[in-house]
């Protein structure tokens, strides 16, 4: 018998996919003899290439592996891969435009994470040659503009073209997946590799957008109008959310409008950005609908990642938590639920120093959005949930934005996404009809505040009016971001939107149920902490404009306080608290020269304070006023007392208010340039980890 001509192989220790296999010969150093450059790899090579499922975890480690200047050495591989993958977009075979995505965004990714001696130029060799990028990278956007529109039809621009390969996408009434040319519109017109391809396109232009922003890469995007394209996109996958329950639909509308954010950001300042004028002129009603409602979620789903940390909602009372305590949980109806972690203060401290999560770049185009589109602005106020029992959205965007504010001081992207959402409610506030909106019965949602750092705020459970949770906000911020080093544009921020709030109702006459006490005490403690630190705060810049709001907003309270503080009561606890802070306001009058700016009303204060020494020495002498107002000690006079001596004093009292205390100045763009550009690389760089992971 002739001996077999097969050979026994070994069998090897750990099986390569053979996709990794290529990888790896893709990026062999390797020279022809002829030409002194790498061969061109086949055309069977390149059709197995993208057939292939791709392993991106393996392909990410061998890019990774390379630096910038191998890279630069291996540019004939790199251009034939970046090549070969644009051209299978437009020539797909199977699943091939599927695969040559994902591979893009690994891709770009690694390639664009280098660090470069000249980041653009050395990019735009890696990708294509100074010769050819202008074709190429056009070719590439165009590309990836008709997949984000409409898929496999939108990249070849006919609606006859196969949106999916055999059927693979389309789904039948009873939920299975169809295989025949019956099912090519499916039986509600969604197709699941249509949004497949759509999520892939968006995650590619996210990376380059991300990983090329600072560099000339991307005014191809600029050049290429993709608005009209993101937003079919958006439409399409809301419909998909809509269609299904599957679990890959669910916030597939955050990318796109993630993306929209970043090219209405770049360079916005230095030229008339396209994307900011379409902004600007968009009126579809539902779109905006769906996207206001996943920036809800995702507002939703970053709270809960600080809840998660630490647990700060009080347990309210339940047959099951009552039978727990006793050491009946066995019988409790449900079971007893699984108990939550709970970190010490440094594990915490660390833990809220990575929050929010990088998913927080969505309110980088939610501020654009409202700053451009005033239909976006109602909308975000007056949106509801897209089923009953869900968190209306701007609730959650109020509650994450309160575990922002006191979180601010953990780091600078915290605080840099602070000022945002509170540039947001500045917007809002100013414009009379959505602060009317916000100010009005109608506008009561329950509203979850954090909780997770002392003092607290009364906990309002029930639903409340939208402009006391902002308000409730604002406190909060002012009461756990006291430092030294004090964020003055953070701190005017919020004392201007509650100037703002309060503005609008002395002017409406608009009267609320609110715990006012709170408030006007954090006011007088931010106004000692001031006189007790000026040495470290009086050169801060716009240090000044700090100082008028929150003296000017007292001002306010105390001549106009009857036209918005709801009973009597809460007027005279005002004048009690700036009676008692009266040695503390001539100290931070006299330290900050305040006597001689015209746009502050120290003096208003100050004046109310003497008024009412002057009546309680006369009443018990200067010692017993000291001890009543000072310390409350003394025997002299009880709290109730000198609040009768207030009420008393109204009668002599005159109010020598400045004229516009409820005016303000409106938000201008311009004047927080500095500010927008560092928020916009903060957001670009969460989006470059995201697209990463």
């Amino acid at each position: 018998m002739e001996p077999s001509p097969l050979t026994h192989q070994p069998r090897p220790e750990v099986f390569q996919p053979k996709i990794v296999r290529l990888y790896e010969a893709l990026f062999k150093d390797e020279t022809d003899n002829d030409t002194d450059s790498p061969p061109e790899k086949s055309e069977g090579f390149w059709k197995e290439f993208f057939l292939l499922r791709p392993d991106r975890a393996s392909l990410r480690r061998l890019l990774d592996d390379l630096s910038a200047n191998d890279l630069l050495s291996l540019q004939s591989q790199t251009r034939q891969l970046f090549s070969r993958a644009i051209t299978t977009l437009k020539q797909p075979h199977g699943v091939s435009d599927l695969h040559a995505l994902d591979t893009l965004s690994t891709f770009m990714v690694s390639v664009l994470g280098k660090k470069y001696t000249n980041p653009s130029s050395d990019i735009i060799d890696v990708l294509a040659g100074l010769d050819q990028i202008d074709t190429v990278f056009t070719e590439f956007v165009g590309a990836l503009e008709g997949l984000i529109r409409g898929g496999r039809r939108g990249a070849s621009g006919s609606r006859g073209t196969e949106c999916c390969p055999g059927g693979l996408g389309h789904i039948s009434q009873n939920g299975a997946q169809g295989q025949g040319p019956e099912q090519q519109t499916g039986a509600n017109g969604y197709c699941t590799y249509t949004a497949d391809l759509q999520q892939r396109a968006v995650e590619v232009a996210l990376a380059v957008a991300s990983g090329a922003y600072q560099t000339s890469l991307l005014t191809y995007f600029i050049q290429r109008d993709l608005f009209p394209a993101i937003i079919s996109c958006i439409q399409y996958q809301s419909s998909a959310a809509a269609s299904t329950s599957a679990a890959t639909t669910k916030g597939s509308i955050t990318p796109p409008f993630m993306l929209l954010g970043l090219l209405a950001n770049y360079n916005k300042f230095e030229f008339q950005n396209p994307y900011q004028m379409r902004l600007n002129d968009f009126v579809n009603e539902k779109v905006i609908k769906d996207i206001v409602r996943s920036v809800g979620q995702t507002c939703q789903k970053l709270r809960d990642q600080y809840v998660e940390v630490q647990e700060d909602l009080p347990e309210g009372w339940t047959l099951a938590s009552t039978l727990n305590k006793i050491g009946l949980g066995v019988i409790a109806p449900g079971g007893k639920p699984p108990p939550k972690p709970v970190y010490d203060a440094d594990t915490q401290k660390k833990m809220f120093s990575e929050l929010p999560g990088q998913e927080a770049a969505v309110l980088l185009a939610t501020y654009d959005f409202t700053h451009a589109n005033k239909l976006f602005s109602l909308e975000l106020v007056n949106g509801t949930p897209a089923e009953k029992g869900e968190e209306q959205p701007f609730a959650s965007y109020i509650s994450l934005t309160s575990y922002l504010l006191q979180h601010a001081h953990l780091s600078q992207r915290t605080t840099h996404y602070c000022h945002l959402n509170l540039m947001v409610f500045r917007l809002l506030i100013e414009d009379p009809v959505l602060c009317r909106k916000m100010c009005s019965e109608e506008s009561k949602v329950p509203v979850r505040l954090c909780r997770q750092r002392s003092p607290y705020l009364p906990l309002v459970r029930s639903e409340r009016v939208i402009a006391t949770a902002v308000m409730d906000t604002m406190i909060d911020a002012i009461n756990h971001n006291l430092r030294r080093r004090l964020d003055v544009g953070l701190y005017t921020l919020c004392v201007g939107i509650l100037l703002r709030i309060i503005s609008y109702m002395s002017r409406s006459r608009t009267r609320l149920q609110y715990h006012w006490a709170d408030l006007f005490r954090s006011l007088l403690s931010l106004i000692r902490f001031l006189t007790t630190y000026a040495s470290d705060l009086k050169g801060l810049s716009h240090i000044n404009t700090l100082l008028d709001h929150v003296v000017n907003l007292l001002a306010l309270g105390l001549s106009a306080g009857e036209t918005f503080l709801p009973t009597p009561a809460a007027y005279d606890d005002l004048f009690y608290k700036v009676v008692e802070t009266g040695e503390v306001l001539v100290k931070f009058r006299s330290t900050y020269g305040l006597a001689n700016r015209a746009s502050n009303s120290i003096d208003t204060l100050v004046n109310v304070s003497t008024h009412y020494k002057e009546m309680l020495a006369d009443r018990n002498g200067a010692a017993a006023g000291k001890a009543a107002i000072g310390k409350r000690t003394g025997g002299q006079l009880t709290s109730l007392q000198v609040a009768e001596v207030i009420k008393q004093g109204y009668e002599t009292l005159s109010i020598q208010a400045k004229e516009g205390l409820d005016s303000w100045e409106k938000y201008r763009e311009a004047d927080e340039r500095t500010l927008l550009k560092k928020m916009a690389r903060a957001a670009v760089a969460d989006v470059g980890g995201l697209v990463a992971e």
